[in-house]
């Protein structure tokens, strides 16, 4: 098994009943680094991303064709999805945190996946916090109630809470639209930090955005994957007319 790829996705195409939404993908994520995903809206990004985790389960009339390999494991094949939710977690457009105390946000994951030891969950928060660089501000707050978080705050409460369960992937599916420039720059600053410890792919509408944050851009239009490659050469040098097209504003 090739641990250097965390997905490998061979000729996967995704229909919503009778509609083609996803088109032939054939794509490596790299293990240890942010890839992002770019492209005008409806062009099939959230759709994917939502794919490796199968958040897609739960659309009514949803069929996926061709394999992704989770580390060489097909996980539409007998894969536990509550197993694979834990490895990969999600994080929102708009931040959702639940509504209960700081602390219960936490430690739901934890929870769910058999962990009892009340010391062990004190901890469990404290490190998920620290993380995001939430610790110094909430430490003496965690009873209080997670939707009293400013949206910034929310947001990497979200991130910690997915953290929590120690994953080996984030999935992050604009988790900045919703938020002001400067929380939005914290985030990105989260972002570079946590990547030393988890895999992140990162839908984003925002292309300077994908340009400063991400290792590896991919450039999805009308449902298929047109490039992926190093973000500079995506940027600056990109192969497919298209992308090229897409990246100096003639359309999108």
């Amino acid at each position: 098994m090739d641990r250097k790829y965390c997905f490998n996705i061979k000729d996967m195409n995704l229909f919503y009943g009778g509609f083609h939404a996803l088109k032939n993908i054939n794509m490596q994520i790299e293990k240890g680094e942010v890839t992002a995903f770019i492209g005008p809206s409806g062009c099939g990004k959230s759709t994917f991303i939502k794919s490796l985790n199968r958040m897609n389960d739960l659309i009514e009339n949803c069929i996926i064709k061709g394999k992704i390999l989770f580390f060489g494991e097909n996980i539409y094949k007998k894969y536990d999805v509550n197993l694979l939710r834990k490895k990969v977690g999600m994080v929102f457009q708009k931040p959702n945190p639940f509504p209960m105390s700081i602390y219960d946000n936490i430690v739901f994951g934890p929870k769910t996946h058999g962990i009892k030891n009340k010391e062990r969950l004190d901890c469990i928060v404290e490190e998920s916090l620290k993380d995001v660089g939430l610790w110094k501000d909430l430490k003496d707050r965690l009873k209080q109630s997670a939707l009293a978080l400013s949206g910034g705050q929310q947001q990497r409460l979200c991130i910690a809470r997915t953290i929590a369960v120690n994953p080996e992937v984030i999935l992050m599916d604009e988790p900045t639209s919703a938020l002001d420039p400067i929380s939005t720059l914290k985030i990105e600053e989260l972002i570079a930090k946590l990547k030393k410890e988890y895999t992140i792919i990162i839908v984003t509408h925002n292309m300077q955005q994908a340009n400063r944050i991400s290792d590896r851009t991919a450039f999805f239009l009308l449902g298929e994957m047109i490039e992926l490659d190093n973000t500079q050469k995506i940027f600056n040098n990109p192969k497919n007319k298209k992308t090229k097209d897409y990246i100096e504003g003639k359309f999108g």
